[in-house]
């Protein structure tokens, strides 16, 4: 719970949301990244030029190959495998509109 409401609070600061959308956001964020550690999961977000992107996204380690010298990735952004594109993608966590 506490890092759901740490969430929502950068959310407000960071992106002038209202706390009822940043606990929104924050809570979907949070189911997403739960179930993409064991599964293939359908979400979308909002990309920077605007258009929102379907994705299917995992973290299951089984599903997902391992990455090799890769840098650690900013707190305000969820990286995932991609398994559409085959490659490991990301998304600013603040853009995640829903999951499917």
């Amino acid at each position: 719970m506490r890092d759901i409401m740490n969430a929502a609070w950068v959310f407000v600061k960071n992106n002038g949301m209202t706390l009822a959308e940043a606990l929104r956001c924050a809570w979907c964020n949070f189911k997403v990244r739960k179930a993409m550690a064991g599964r293939v999961v359908k979400f979308y977000y909002m990309k920077i030029d605007g258009s929102i992107r379907e994705a299917y996204g995992t973290l299951d380690p089984h599903r997902a190959p391992e990455t090799q010298g890769a840098r650690r990735p900013a707190p305000t952004v969820q990286v995932y495998y991609d398994t559409e594109k085959a490659a490991w993608r990301c998304f600013k966590k603040a853009n995640l509109l829903r999951m499917a």
